[in-house]
């Protein structure tokens, strides 16, 4: 652990030797061999990869929402349709049902 320490004039940099050693000897042994607890870290960060599995639930909610990015924004069919309807005058608008609609979700809340 090294602290650094800045004052007017003053610079303290103090080194904790006792841990600055045990992390040499996790690197090295006194004989500069690797420590069996440095092979394991190493062996654990370096050579093997890890796996994960997905349960089955999870699996269904990925499919689900791969399916809902694919799907288009706007339904060309639909838009088609009533486009249609309004140009020729079939489509008819209700404003007092959509108005009586709209207060009662209002008041729902």
């Amino acid at each position: 652990m090294k602290i650094t320490h800045n004052k007017v004039g003053q610079n303290l940099n103090l080194t904790d030797s006792s841990r600055s050693n045990k992390a040499d000897g996790i690197k090295n042994n006194s004989a500069g061999a690797p420590t069996a607890k440095a092979d394991a870290l190493t062996a654990s960060t370096l050579g093997e990869s890890s796996r994960v599995e997905l349960s089955p639930r999870a699996q269904e909610a990925k499919r689900i929402k791969e399916l809902a990015m694919s799907a288009p924004d706007v339904d060309e069919a639909k838009v088609a349709k009533f486009r249609k309807l309004i140009d020729d005058g079939k489509y008819n608008i209700d404003a007092k049902a959509i108005a009586d609609k709209m207060v009662d979700e209002h008041l729902e809340f």
